[in-house]
């Protein structure tokens, strides 16, 4: 009778006690934590199995209990187990692909580089693409524009390559200015030879006049490390000299020199091909330039010349420079180098002086004008360059300009020449001179 009343008592004071024990075994079975029936007691403690709680008594109880089932359900520790998946890094999408690992790649070494690079890629013309897959017949036969025999030789015992320039062949006749081919005109051809991607150190041929079938028979000589000759590409251009006009090119021929044997050379005959530099460069010109502002006096040295047009047929050129000073739109003073029979490559210096207060430097310019001397006819005009206040472009401005901001000391620079027209249509110093 005892027991019985017990177990009433036990129902009445924890109703939800029997829903307890059930949520916790669902959760045991889901994978969470187990506890045991030391953790949470099911059974209130009594002072004796005689003692009749109150209404009071077990409303206390139960809002206890219910509040520690309530913290150790809040204290349950999260599920073990860890996620081992692999991570995906990427923008997120409906259909997602795992990264698999990539296959490392060969790594290139410097020696791998070179052994790769294509001179041909850094020639200056694009149009060299469309004869690559072409023979040296097909090419004559598309263009027209003649055949060039020339060799090549690598000493390795002097570090220099040997450029021969034989003959020419099948050469067109020249252009006139409308455009329209002189049948009874003959070309007065000659060849430049330079290795690319340096332009500036070029050799240059004499000219053969009126023919179209040129035997030039000369050697030249470029001192060049053996690895760097492989590097280079030999371009021949061959040109037709015009006195009254500025020189046409005829066409080119150009050799990426990783595909021949130098040391053992050869020779070859290879048609031309159109250049896009219809017009060869009228050549360069080495100044030093210095101001003295206590004495007011700017001092010119003209030191040397190279490659410039050739004006005679015969001699190559008679250069001089002529230098003019010209303040504002006023030409002030005039002064010339000697000049130099035969020879387009010029070593001049020449010293020249003039009077130019510091207040009047900002306004000044000065004038150089190559020219080929003829004592029969007028000086044949090579090329011009301004410096000062209307300088023809960039380069000379930034001479000018280190210039002023280095009072007595020379700078010296090169700088290539232009054309007459150009420097009329950017300099009107130019206009003002002869």
């Amino acid at each position: 009778m005892l027991s019985v009343w017990a177990l009433v008592i036990t129902l009445s004071v924890f109703p939800n006690g029997k829903r307890a024990l059930m949520a916790s075994r669902s959760s045991d079975k889901d994978g969470d934590s187990v506890h045991t029936a030391s953790e949470v007691p099911l059974t209130p403690r009594t002072s004796s199995p005689d003692r009749r709680c109150s209404s009071s008594d077990t409303s206390k109880s139960t809002h206890s209990l219910t509040r520690r089932i309530s913290s150790l359900e809040s204290r349950r520790p999260s599920s073990p187990l860890i996620d081992i998946k692999p991570i995906e890094f990427g923008v997120l999408s409906a259909k997602k692909e795992p990264i698999q690992p990539s296959v490392l790649r060969r790594t290139y070494t410097p020696d791998d580089y070179f052994r790769k690079f294509e001179p041909r890629l850094y020639s200056l013309d694009s149009n060299s693409d469309d004869v690559d897959f072409l023979t040296d017949e097909e090419i004559l036969s598309k263009y027209q524009l003649g055949m060039l025999h020339f060799s090549t030789q690598y000493d390795l015992l002097h570090n220099h390559l040997t450029v021969r320039v034989i003959e020419a062949r099948d050469l067109p006749p020249p252009i006139s200015h409308d455009g329209s081919r002189q049948d009874m005109a003959h070309s007065n051809p000659y060849v430049k030879i330079c290795l690319l991607p340096d332009q500036k150190n070029s050799k240059q041929t004499g000219v053969k006049r009126k023919t179209q079938k040129p035997v030039f028979e000369e050697r030249y000589t470029f001192e060049i490390p053996f690895l760097e000759a492989q590097r280079r590409t030999l371009l021949l251009t061959v040109v037709d000299f015009d006195k009254f006009s500025r020189h046409c090119v005829i066409g080119k021929v150009s050799v990426p020199l990783c595909e021949v044997d130098l040391v053992k050379g050869g020779h070859w005959w290879k048609a031309l091909i159109p250049s896009s530099q219809n017009e060869v460069e009228l050549g360069e010109l080495l100044l030093s330039l210095n101001y003295l502002p206590s004495a007011g006096r700017l001092n010119v040295d003209v030191i040397r010349a190279k490659q410039l047009l050739q004006t005679d047929v015969s001699q190559g050129s008679d250069p001089f420079v002529k230098i003019q000073l010209v303040h504002g739109l006023k030409l002030v003073k005039t002064k010339k180098t000697s000049f130099l029979r035969g020879t387009i490559d010029p070593f001049y210096n020449e010293s020249f002086s003039f009077k130019v207060p510091q207040e009047e430097l900002e306004n000044a310019s000065l004038v150089f004008t190559v020219f080929g001397h003829n004592m029969k006819s007028s000086n044949d005009f090579i090329g011009r360059i301004v410096i000062g206040q209307y300088s023809s472009g960039p380069s000379e401005s930034n001479h000018w300009r280190r210039m002023l901001n280095t009072h007595r000391t020379a700078v010296e620079q090169w700088h290539s020449l232009r054309s007459r027209a150009e420097c009329d249509r950017v300099s009107p110093a130019s206009l003002e001179v002869t």
